[in-house]
C-alpha cells in the first residue's frame, strides 16, 4: 500500500508521515524530491519546478511500483498541484493494481505561511507556491481524502489517516 500525502508546502506533510512511520509497523518513507534534486542539479536545463521533468514523474512511478512489492506501506510526503503529474504517477499505480490511498491536507494560506515561517528553514520558492497550491486544492479534481489542519493537532491528523488506513 503506498500513502500519498499531498497538499502544500507548509502544511505539515512531512511531520505526518513521520508520525505514521512511527504508528505502522514495516512502513517507510519514500521522499520523491530527492529524485528531482538530482535531476534538478545535474540537468543542464533547468526547470522552475523538478516536476516538470518527464523523468521526474518515470522515475517515481518505477521506483514506487518496484517498492510496493518490497515494502507493506509506503509513506509519499509530496506535493502534486498538477492533475496530468498526478495521472502519469498515483493514476497510473492505481490503475496498474496498487493500492494507493491520497489525503490532501489543506489549511488556509495564513495558517501555512506561520507553519512555513516556524520552520526556519522554508525558502523564498516554498512561499511563492502557496497561492497555487491552496488554489489547487480548493477544486475537487483531485480524487482523495481532504483533511482540513487548520484546528487540528499532529495526533488529530493523524487519527484521520489511520482511520482510513485501518478501514
Amino acid at each position: 500500500m503506498i500513502i500519498w500525502i499531498n497538499g502544500s508546502f507548509g502544511v505539515g506533510k512531512t511531520t505526518i508521515a513521520e508520525n505514521l512511520k512511527h504508528r505502522i509497523t514495516n512502513s517507510i518513507i519514500y521522499d520523491p524530491e530527492k529524485v528531482g534534486m538530482f535531476l534538478y542539479k545535474t540537468f543542464p536545463e533547468k526547470k522552475d519546478d523538478f516536476q516538470d521533468y518527464k523523468l521526474w514523474r518515470m522515475i517515481n512511478y518505477e521506483l514506487l511500483k518496484n517498492l510496493d512489492t518490497k515494502f507493506e506501506v509506503i509513506i509519499v510526503p509530496m506535493t502534486i498541484t498538477n492533475l496530468q503529474y498526478y495521472d502519469e504517477i498515483i493514476g497510473r499505480l492505481q490503475n496498474d493494481g496498487v493500492k494507493v490511498l491520497h489525503f490532501i491536507l489543506t489549511a488556509d494560506k495564513d495558517k501555512i505561511i506561520i507553519r512555513l515561517n516556524a520552520r526556519g528553514n522554508s525558502t523564498e520558492w516554498a512561499y511563492r507556491q502557496v497561492d497555487r497550491c491552496v488554489k489547487a486544492f480548493q477544486n475537487n479534481s483531485f480524487k482523495g481524502q481532504k483533511i482540513d489542519t487548520n484546528n487540528k493537532s499532529i495526533g488529530e491528523i493523524c487519527n484521520c489517516l489511520m482511520k482510513t488506513i485501518n478501514d
